[in-house]
């Protein structure tokens, strides 16, 4: 598997940080990597959280472009959402920050 290195302007970075950050999506992710996709059903079995939980978590982590989902039919029919983690690595140093900090179109809160 490839690890896309992420490269980030200052708002996608912020995103990605904001997404990181929550006890829950760090679960999932270490879930998706450690047992391979999967749907949300199941998922959401195995981490003991309600699906709707779950799927909010999971457009965070999507939005960030942590992980993917597919949509697939199972063989009796049902939509099943799969997704999968994103192989990533983020870099964060100082200099990274001062770069993306360039690009950062949100205001800071006064």
């Amino acid at each position: 598997m490839n690890t896309k290195i992420l490269h980030l302007n200052g708002d996608r970075l912020l995103a990605t940080l904001a997404a990181l950050d929550n006890p829950h999506r760090l679960r999932i992710i270490a879930a998706l990597q450690s047992g391979g996709r999967n749907y949300v059903s199941q998922l959401a079995r195995e981490l003991g959280i309600s699906r709707p939980l779950l799927h909010l978590h999971l457009q965070k982590l999507e939005g960030a472009g942590l992980v993917t989902s597919k949509l697939e039919l199972s063989q009796d029919g049902k939509a099943l959402n799969y997704f999968e983690v994103n192989s990533f690595n983020l870099a964060l140093t100082p200099a990274v920050i001062a770069e993306a900090v360039k690009s950062l179109t949100t205001n800071p809160e006064p």
